[in-house]
């Protein structure tokens, strides 16, 4: 008997090796990771094979002698880069800016999500976030046009509208008080709607039981998206605003570039700007790429500290 037990015993099956399992994933998937295979290429092309050049930070670099010939320098352009009295003035406007977006545009699209999630007529709601994502695709050079088109000191309409009421023009573009307002303003009428899209997302997989189980508990809408909604896209909001705080030193250039003029310089000069001026117009690469470097550590040690401080209080995190 001890014989046959053993003869028709199976026998355990064999598990690949992690090499096979891999390419039996890639064969069973293959037509997933095709689809993946574009994004994957540019990140390859355009973030990490670039960052090999980064080492003419530690360099005197010269474009005719080359990456692999240009003498080491080790931290001396960091160093030059923390004691130039531009350096705080940076700081300050470009942590300004990114303060007011993280105040007044990140819960922005939160609260449009809400409140779309609440309108019941689809033909409405459908019209509502075709007409809130349509200045995504806008440029920022159409974005600008239309700012100096509104609120030109000389022939805007805003302007207009205000002196035909009987007031004085408002020099509203070349005011320093009034350009991070400005630069907020924009971002959130261009990018508002467009975030949006995540947010809806999470809402729509929420479970429709718990909406039910809260009526019958006397909840209204309000107390529904208070005790349901929103707890529900905790997670999505802790992942969107960890990697926010990722991009906190970079304002965006093209931005800031297009509504940049002499009477607003000390409040719109900001690293991008900067990394712009110094290394391509005075051809100061090492120092630029300096700048540039400084500004992505301080963004992945915020991404490293938030992400950890995200799973001390309980969330998944990015990573």
């Amino acid at each position: 008997m001890e014989h046959i037990e053993a003869a028709t015993t199976p026998r355990p099956q064999r598990r690949p090796a992690a090499k096979s399992r891999v390419w039996l994933d890639l064969r069973r998937d293959k037509y997933l990771y095709l689809l993946a295979l574009p994004g994957l290429l540019f990140f390859l092309v355009f973030k990490y094979v670039p960052m090999f050049n980064v080492i003419i930070a530690f360099q005197n670099y010269s474009p005719f002698m080359g990456i692999m010939k240009s003498p080491w320098v080790g931290f001396m352009h960091f160093e030059r880069f923390f004691a130039n009295p531009d350096f705080m003035l940076l700081f300050r406007n470009t942590m300004a800016i990114n303060l007011l977006n993280l105040a007044l545009f990140f819960p922005l699209p939160i609260v449009v999500s809400l409140m779309l999630n609440e309108v019941r007529s689809t033909i409405y709601k459908r019209l509502v976030q075709s007409i809130v994502y349509m200045p995504h695709f806008l440029s920022w050079v159409i974005i600008a046009g239309l700012t100096f088109l509104l609120f030109a000191k000389g022939q805007g309409v805003v302007n207009k509208m205000l002196e035909s009421a009987g007031f004085a023009r408002i020099d509203f573009l070349t005011s320093p008080n009034l350009f991070w307002i400005f630069v907020t303003g924009q971002s959130i009428w261009k990018e508002a709607g467009w975030g949006t899209i995540v947010f809806l997302a999470a809402i729509a997989s929420v479970d429709p039981q718990l909406y039910e189980a809260a009526r019958m508990d006397g909840a209204g809408r309000l107390r529904q998206m208070w005790h349901v909604t929103l707890p529900a896209i905790r997670s999505v909001i802790v992942i969107l605003l960890i990697l926010r705080l990722g991009h906190i030193m970079d304002v965006g250039f093209e931005q800031i570039f297009l509504m940049y003029n002499g009477a607003v310089s000390k409040v719109a000069e900001v690293f991008d700007t900067y990394v712009y001026r110094v290394g391509i117009q005075q051809a100061q690469f090492s120092y630029s790429t300096a700048a540039g470097l400084f500004k992505s550590v301080v963004g992945l040690a915020l991404v490293l500290i938030s992400n950890k401080l995200a799973k001390k209080f309980g969330e998944e995190g990015v990573f």
